[in-house]
């Protein structure tokens, strides 16, 4: 058993090869193209200033631009779990961020697209525990969407 281990360990790195497997962060690839060359558009409200924190920890900041990323959040709440009484004890809030990357040098739409993804919280608690729960989870979800939307500009292959 220690030898097949040992054997599928060293073919590894050659089926990767052979996939056309590159890492992100290799130079000339897509992640070091976009690192700190990425200037993301300035917030509008309170998600949309976490998603750009998120978004721009992740590609850094920029002082010399090559591209340009334009974002559009929307975020809805859902009630998710209602009680006898008619209460609502937990919200499933449900975020979509629509994202455009251009070329600032020909003003060309590299690639868009759309995100979307959710997080819960509960109601249950005091006044106090249901909005700092509130505000965790939209944090959580545009934490969610920076990563879902670097992860698509990575794969993109610019």
């Amino acid at each position: 058993m220690l030898l097949l281990n040992r054997r599928t360990l060293l073919a590894l790195p050659l089926a990767l090869a052979a996939c056309g497997f590159q890492p992100v962060y290799a130079p000339g690839s897509t992640g070091a193209t976009l690192q700190n060359r990425v200037e993301v558009s300035a917030p509008e409200d309170r998600d949309t200033y976490i998603l750009v924190r998120e978004l721009e920890t992740r590609l850094g900041r920029t002082g010399n631009a090559a591209f340009a990323l334009s974002i559009d959040v929307t975020t809805n709440e859902e009630a998710l779990a209602i009680d006898r009484e008619g209460d609502i004890n937990r919200y499933n809030l449900v975020g979509f961020a629509n994202y455009t990357l251009r070329d600032l040098t020909s003003g060309d739409i590299l690639t868009s697209g759309r995100e979307e993804n959710f997080t819960a919280y509960s109601t249950t608690g005091t006044t106090v525990a249901t909005l700092a729960a509130e505000q965790d989870a939209q944090v959580r979800l545009m934490t969610i969407l920076a990563d879902q939307i670097v992860t698509r500009l990575h794969a993109s292959g610019i």
